[in-house]
């Protein structure tokens, strides 16, 4: 009976955990919905970390601003060929009208300009040193919740990362565009055949492949629309 009781003690104590970490979700979009982002007025701009560029922010009736800490693995955060997809696609939508503001935390100078490099990624891209924006405007710690869509007064109308998320993505182009970025597809569910796939090592210049089988126990149409992942050294 006691062991029943510590296990219907743990699901509840998961259970609670995932609610909490959904409320928190929600009190965060409701606490930045609106609010106003304020732009030092002696930001420096640069290409690949160490060219100085004479860059303005834009005045527009909207703005994407990218927020990087340097919590963690950079590149991973980064994803900047991602980046450059959504770019395009956003600039052939609106006649480049919309300025994408990035701006970075560099613990390792160089290993940012070689990614910078890499990646060939030579927008302006202004590197907060002291930290200065960040503590301006104290912004999420959640990597999710560090991208905002902002309208012409510098309010955010969008929270969320859309490269990361394909749902935040439609978001952020409905409300640029006035238009559904693809259509709404029928809700479903899906399992797989595991929740966790151990690769083991993999040595540098190596590959390793993994099949996952997904299967749809819903009861309408499952249709791929897409997918992401947390790392560039995924595909």
């Amino acid at each position: 009976m006691k062991q029943q009781l510590y296990i219907l003690s743990l699901l509840f104590l998961l259970t609670a955990c995932r609610e909490n970490k959904k409320e928190q979700f929600a009190r965060l979009v409701q606490e930045w919905q609106g609010k106003e982002i304020v732009f030092p007025q002696d930001m420096a701009f640069s290409r690949f970390v160490t060219e100085p560029v004479d860059y303005r922010i834009p005045d527009a009736k909207y703005k994407v601003l990218v927020y990087v800490d340097s919590v963690g693995c950079t590149s991973c955060k980064l994803q900047l060929s991602k980046w450059q997809e959504l770019i395009a696609h956003v600039d052939s939508a609106t006649n480049g009208n919309i300025p994408f503001i990035f701006v970075f935390q560099s613990k390792d100078d160089r290993e940012l300009r070689y990614i910078l490099k890499r990646d060939n990624f030579d927008r302006p891209v202004c590197i907060d040193r002291g930290d200065g924006f960040d503590k301006l405007n104290k912004f999420p710690q959640e990597i999710t919740f560090q991208t905002f869509l902002l309208d012409k007064d510098n309010k955010v109308k969008v929270i969320g990362n859309p490269v990361h998320n394909l749902a935040v993505r439609d978001l952020y182009l409905k409300q640029i565009t006035g238009m559904q970025y693809q259509e709404a597809l029928p809700k479903t569910t899906l399992e797989t055949d595991k929740a966790e796939y151990d690769l083991g090592t993999v040595k540098e210049g190596t590959t390793k492949k993994q099949t996952v089988t997904v299967r749809n126990t819903g009861t309408n149409v499952f249709k791929l629309k897409g997918f992401t992942t947390s790392c560039d050294c995924t595909e």
